[in-house]
């Protein structure tokens, strides 16, 4: 997407191939647009650079221990393989790579007092700034936090390479390491940046949001069931992770997808380039249904060799090891960690913008709506509503509103009801009710969180019995101007805070 230093890469490609290196925070578990900077790798080492891949397990740390340190070697010994595995996948020769973890130099006494030196030329500002949008940010962030940069930058001189290749979203800390690398005495570096593959809720495609990615190791039910629920709106090409994961995945792998459809649709049809797909779906030639059956069978094709190499039980140890599954407690169990009470947070809640398709009252209730809601799905969901006395019909048809969607589905009169339209409720009489607005710019399909929750993954089905969304509605309010809160932090999407139109200190339920 952009390079930094272009006059610089074309000097020394003059005289000698380019050194590069990409590194990764061994955190999350890798995802499905890793491919990204995969095939990248791969087009780097056909055209004759020198590739290191660095294993940054102090980073991890740093990260505002995203990986505890007893984690630490187990995580990244789980990245090197599953790493090495999706570089096979795609047809890279791993003999031409070369492999290092941080902690094998970043403890050195060199690298430990240029981190003092940098960190005395270094403004807490420009740290900051820098990490802004790598590092997790949270409203106490702790001291590592800042230091993280510096080590991103220094890596580059103990590394000695030309360039360092990352994603875009690295931007800051590239131009960071621009600054004050010359600082220590040290040349400033080229930086390759790849864009960021929007994820499948429309956002960044991230390990913390369960939803929005695609684990390297998803069983294909699973690939199959996050793909439906993916946004994907007809003929909407912007945030569209779905057309993303074609364009810098499949097409730069394969120079060509084939889009699979029934005769009666058409017919398959093989793409070459990828405006020409992006054409026909923008002018909805192409379905969304048929894009992501498509798009399922393509990944899995990249996806088996990686599951079948971590179906032997020596990696399949290693990766419930470094990603323990925090299992619910047996009864009668105390005294251990799994028997701790559930912590109720709002971070469970699947929250999602909704568009309203269709209105049209209950055949069997005079109070109650059935809407069609879109909220980036396959297929609607079918909403029941008791808003009749509320809101006009007409108001709700095409309006964006915030659907909470993982309740258990129920029967209302006889209609399965698939969600919830959250709404702001007068404290006093006479009742008054108004639908929360997802502020302006939101698509349907984008996830609603609650400020300083925003990395927490929803529960598939909140359990009735269990009462979590009873227990945190109990803190739902409307501001004195009109925001949607939980405990005074706002209901965000990317695009803005959640609001109501007038009910000042309401309820919402």
């Amino acid at each position: 997407q952009e390079v930094l230093g272009e006059e610089k890469l074309l000097a020394i490609l003059k005289e000698r191939e380019l050194k590069i290196y990409w590194g990764t925070a061994t955190t999350g578990k890798p995802h499905v647009a890793y491919f990204v900077p995969m095939s990248k790798i791969a087009d780097f080492l056909k055209a004759g650079c020198e590739v290191t891949v660095l294993f940054a397990d102090l980073h991890a740390y740093l990260d505002n221990m995203k990986a505890p340190w007893e984690l630490l070697e187990l995580r990244t010994r789980y990245y090197e393989q599953v790493i090495k595995a999706m570089l096979e996948s795609i047809g890279v020769p791993l003999d031409r790579l070369k492999f290092i973890r941080g902690t094998d130099y970043q403890l050195s006494k060199e690298y430990t007092l240029d981190v003092y030196r940098l960190s005395s030329l270094v403004t807490q500002h420009d740290a900051k700034k820098a990490g802004a949008e790598v590092v997790k940010q949270v409203e106490h962030p702790l001291l590592s936090g800042l230091l993280y940069p510096g080590l991103q930058a220094l890596d580059e001189e103990y590394l000695k390479v030309d360039a360092q290749f990352g994603g875009v979203d690295q931007r800051k800390i590239f131009t960071f390491a621009e600054k004050y690398l010359p600082s220590l005495g040290y040349a400033k570096r080229v930086h390759l940046m790849n864009p960021m593959v929007p994820g499948l809720t429309g956002s960044k495609m991230s390990s913390s949001e369960e939803d929005s990615k695609i684990d390297l190791l998803d069983r294909k039910e699973d690939v199959k069931k996050k793909l439906k629920k993916a946004f994907c709106e007809p003929g909407n090409v912007e945030n569209n992770g779905v057309l993303s994961f074609i364009k810098h995945v499949l097409f730069p792998l394969k120079s060509e997808f084939v889009v699979l459809r029934e005769e009666k649709w058409g017919g398959n049809k093989t793409y070459t380039d990828y405006e020409a797909l992006e054409k026909d779906f923008a002018e909805q030639v192409v379905h969304p249904g048929d894009l992501k059956n498509s798009v399922e069978v393509a990944l899995n094709k990249l996806l088996d060799p990686i599951r079948e190499k971590f179906n032997s039980p020596e990696l399949k140890k290693l990766s419930s090891a470094a990603y323990p599954n925090p299992s619910k407690a047996k009864p009668g169990e105390k005294g251990t960690k799994n028997s701790e009470p559930e912590e109720v947070i709002p971070s469970r809640l699947d929250i999602r913008v909704g568009k309203v398709i269709s209105v049209e009252k209950h055949p069997d209730a005079d109070s109650l709506y059935v809407e069609k809601i879109d909220v980036g799905e396959a297929e609607p969901r079918t909403v029941v509503s008791g808003l009749v006395q509320f809101v006009p019909k007409e108001q709700l048809q095409d309006r964006l509103v915030v659907l909470l969607c993982n309740l258990k589905p129920q029967k209302m009169r006889g209609v399965e009801s698939q969600g919830m339209v959250l709404c702001a409720s007068s404290v006093g009489e006479p009742r008054e009710v108004e639908p929360l607005d997802p502020p302006a710019g939101c698509c349907a399909g984008e996830r609603v969180y609650v400020e300083g929750y925003e990395a927490g993954e929803p529960d598939e089905e909140l359990k009735p019995k269990k009462k979590v969304f009873e227990k945190l509605q109990a803190d739902f309010r409307v501001s004195e101007d009109c925001v949607a809160q939980w405990k005074q932090r706002n209901f965000l999407t990317k695009m803005g805070r959640v609001s109501c139109k007038s009910l000042k200190g309401g309820t919402i339920s």
